[in-house]
């Protein structure tokens, strides 16, 4: 039995789409998607004051987290000790050297092959992996704590850093013969391995995709110092689309759907738990309003774009999850975009998880 209604499903637009059958995500206060959906429900907000204890375990100097423009707060992700390295073939010290990213995601698309009702050792089709991650701060935290740190250089611990094999590492554990890729775009990674990962189904060159992307730095609970007019939140709170929004807050998590084409998860029996229409990747090129900032129209665009691919327009739209980082800049541009993309047409509500874990960086 499906997720969505019979019902739901004729209301679409005509054409196919990509069928979400399985997902699984640890986030901050959340050990899984259950834990996040109350969280959200009822209002939880996943980013917490910082002890100076956690804060002197983290390697905060005192000097430093005692000074006034020091933000003592940060989403907190638990469980990171907890990586069955048995269950996935690998020794103690092999989880050792491998970056905390690579084991969250690997267990993450275990778990949302499960989520999917799959095994995919008796899967008859192939199943790709597109998957993003974070910069790693892995290794420099291995040679200075490891007691051995000196004795791991002359090893190939490379393939437990390399984020260039963060899918593939996936694909050898679970045997999947689908396409393997990498997606780096900063902060738009999860999403950007979620538009891939569609065309690769759209195009056939897989049955079923594993997406999305993974953030872990290394130590946490380390806090920030704020700098007046920066992108960092004064207070520890991110407060999306607000008239108080005053910047965002960094954090760990991890996320993966399984996808499928929906013709083919309607055949096969699968809950379908959404349907992605369409989807569009742009860039503004030299316009941008900061390197890390898009332009109005080159966002509004892009918008457009996926509306058309999906066939659908701003009077079918009832909600917009946006990337709402709580930042001055960033979410004027947004709004400003959205409303050329519908051109006065329609309404919508407008939010942001980010108001309740923080900026999960690539995830």
């Amino acid at each position: 039995m499906a997720d969505m209604t019979e019902a739901e499903f004729d209301g679409l637009p005509a054409g196919g789409g990509v069928a979400v059958v399985g997902m699984a995500g640890r986030f901050p206060g959340a050990a899984d998607l259950e834990e996040f959906w109350r969280n959200l429900r009822d209002g939880v907000e996943s980013i917490v004051p910082l002890t100076d204890e956690e804060l002197t375990a983290a390697g905060v100097p005192p000097e430093v987290f005692h000074r006034p423009d020091f933000v003592k707060a940060g989403p907190r992700f638990k469980g990171i000790g907890l990586f069955d390295a048995e269950f996935f073939g690998y020794t103690a010290r092999e989880a050792e050297l491998m970056d905390p990213q690579h084991r969250l995601f690997l267990e993450t698309a275990w778990h949302a092959l499960e989520n999917a009702g799959y095994d995919s050792a008796q899967y008859d089709g192939s199943i790709g992996v597109f998957g993003g991650a974070g910069t790693s701060a892995y290794l420099e935290n291995l040679f200075s704590n490891w007691e051995q740190g000196e004795a791991i250089k002359g090893e190939n611990a490379g393939l437990g850093f390399e984020l260039a094999f963060l899918a593939s590492r996936v694909s050898y554990k679970l045997n999947l013969k689908g396409p393997s890729i990498p997606v780096q775009t900063a902060c738009s990674s999860s999403l950007v391995a979620v538009h891939t990962a569609c065309q690769s189904l759209l195009n056939y060159e897989c049955d079923m995709a594993l997406s999305g992307a993974v953030a872990y730095k290394v130590p946490e609970n380390q806090g920030y110092l704020h700098q007046e007019g920066s992108f960092l939140s004064p207070d520890g709170h991110v407060r999306p689309f607000d008239a108080q929004a005053r910047g965002t807050v960094f954090g760990n998590g991890v996320g993966v759907v399984v996808l499928k084409r929906l013709e083919d998860a309607l055949a096969d029996g699968d809950t379908v738990h959404a349907v992605i229409k369409g989807s569009a990747v742009n860039n503004d090129g030299a316009l941008k309003a900061s390197f890390t900032a898009p332009t109005v129209a080159g966002q509004a665009e892009v918008i457009t774009e996926a509306m058309s691919m999906a066939e659908v327009g701003p009077e079918d739209i009832d909600y917009v999850e946006a990337h709402g980082s709580g930042t001055l800049i960033g979410d004027s541009i947004e709004v400003q975009a959205l409303e050329r993309a519908f051109g006065g047409a329609g309404r919508c509500a407008l939010g942001s998880v980010k108001g309740n874990i923080g900026h999960l960086d690539a995830a």
